[in-house]
């Protein structure tokens, strides 16, 4: 697999039906029930409203949001698992992460305003789940370290570029998607040469 099938396969889904994909379906309990559940993401309401989620609600998960991007603090606490077990190479969380806040910083300083806080980037949307779940499946993530830090790197700044100037708040699954696309030229570049090897 080039790519993630989980993100490749929701890729497909927005793309072909946009719609359905960005509302809640109709339940046959939908005139009985409040319309209370049905609000915007953090990332929405920032990007059109200029309007912060507090900091407990995002890591709690206690905001609107797809399943499994919602509670900061479980998905953390999943990818320490995962790292600790080293079933995930941490230099992909640590980078992509470390990108994010870097040039999310870099912007929140120049027009605090205009664009979002590191902390805010880091707890709001698809970020955690991508970085500790998405972007470290060994199949479609660079297997050299130097590659996983590039790697990391790269869906960082793809994200921010996405999240601050595209048209849509989140930009997670479209990052990580492009890196996946690049992975075998950074092996390729990033592969240790083997002794006696000549270029």
């Amino acid at each position: 697999n080039i790519f993630n099938p989980a993100l490749i396969g929701r890729a497909f889904l927005q793309a072909s039906f946009p719609v359905k994909m960005t509302t809640w379906t109709p339940t046959l309990l939908q005139q009985k029930c409040v319309d209370a559940v049905t609000t915007a993401t953090p990332l929405g309401l920032f990007k059109f409203e200029k309007v912060t989620t507090p900091y407990v609600d995002l890591l709690w998960g206690n905001v609107g949001g797809c399943i499994g991007e919602t509670c900061a603090i479980a998905i953390i606490a999943g990818g320490i698992i995962l790292l600790v077990l080293r079933y995930a190479d941490w230099r992909i969380p640590l980078s992509y992460l470390g990108t994010v806040a870097i040039l999310g910083g870099i912007f929140w300083l120049i027009n605090p305003e205009q664009y979002p806080d590191p902390l805010f980037h880091l707890l709001a949307g698809g970020l955690m789940l991508g970085a500790f779940f998405m972007a470290t499946d060994m199949v479609t993530s660079p297997s050299t370290p130097l590659g996983s830090w590039i790697f990391g790197i790269g869906a960082g700044t793809l994200l921010i570029i996405i999240r601050l100037f595209g048209g849509l708040p989140e930009g997670v699954m479209y990052s990580i998607i492009l890196m996946n696309s690049v992975t075998p030229l950074i092996n390729m570049f990033t592969r240790p040469k083997i002794l006696g090897e000549k270029k």
